[in-house]
């Protein structure tokens, strides 16, 4: 009796229905590794690991030579520059468009409970347009612009502006909607402007939050930068480019490595501040 009620103590009411749904899970993969042609058993092949390995082999040692260093130095400096820039941009245009895009300051909907008809009409175009700046990726912009303005970090610096505007107002509004409302229904209800409000009671509790995704979203587009490169938008992405255009397998890796670099650098940085806001 004592081992029934053990079992009936261990058995999980779940197990069925998670079992059911990671079978379903399967059978949707199926057709879509068919539809991909993944082959995952073509990598151990003999003449393909022998290519493979031929590959790799010419990437290696890294290019060490100081003008290599030099051009290398001035072009992650440049990718640098694209990304700050364009995040810049984005925050500069989805700042304010999450602020109107969420319902954290709607006083109809904090103090009645219901968003008026007003705010909806408001938010909903702007919601929209979120979404059309974030839906076009940044690498079609860096062509559109690489065509109006030419070769450069220019081109680079603006799409990521746009697309990046679009992803940080999505999250940003969300974020907001997310912390705890009675702080900013007491400012409100004392008389306080939605301003005020948005700074001593949104902003405080969602500082955090709203760092740590600005920074993962600053090294994605450190990232993106460098793909974007492959248009002609200059910095690392450019060199490598070239790079792989010779044959030089030495600067690709010496490239890569710069790049492994910046990112555990803004790992770092991320970490930092967040330890410093919690």
């Amino acid at each position: 009796m004592s081992v029934t009620n053990a079992a009936r103590r261990w058995h999980d009411p779940a197990a069925a229905p998670r079992a059911l749904f990671t079978l379903a899970l399967l059978i949707l993969l199926w057709p879509g590794l068919h539809l991909t042609e993944f082959r995952p058993q073509q990598l151990f092949d003999a003449q393909n690991r022998e290519v493979m390995g031929r590959f790799l082999a010419g990437f290696w040692p890294p290019e060490t030579s100081a003008e290599f260093l030099l051009l290398l130095g001035r072009a992650t400096l440049e990718t640098l520059a694209m990304a700050t820039a364009g995040l810049a941009l984005a925050l500069a245009l989805a700042i304010p468009l999450s602020l109107i895009a969420s319902r954290a300051l709607s006083i109809s909907s904090l103090l009645g409970g219901t968003p008026s008809w007003v705010g909806r009409l408001l938010r909903y175009p702007v919601r929209v347009l979120l979404v059309v700046l974030r839906s076009i990726p940044e690498i079609v912009w860096a062509l559109l612009f690489v065509r109006a303005v030419g070769l450069g970090p220019t081109a680079g610096v603006l799409a990521i502006a746009i697309t990046y505007s679009g992803m940080l107002g999505k999250v940003y509004a969300e974020i907001y909607e997310s912390v705890d409302p009675q702080p900013t229904r007491a400012l409100l209800q004392s008389g306080s402007s939605r301003l005020a409000a948005f700074l001593y009671a949104v902003l405080p509790n969602a500082a955090q939050e709203l760092t740590s995704y600005t920074l993962y979203r600053w090294e994605c587009a450190v990232r993106a930068s460098v793909i974007m490169g492959f248009v002609g938008a200059g910095g690392l992405g450019q060199m490598i480019d070239l790079s792989i255009r010779m044959f030089a397998g030495g600067e690709v890796v010496s490239i890569l490595l710069t790049f492994l670099l910046l990112v555990l650098m803004a790992d770092q940085i991320s970490l930092l501040l967040r330890r410093r806001l919690a």
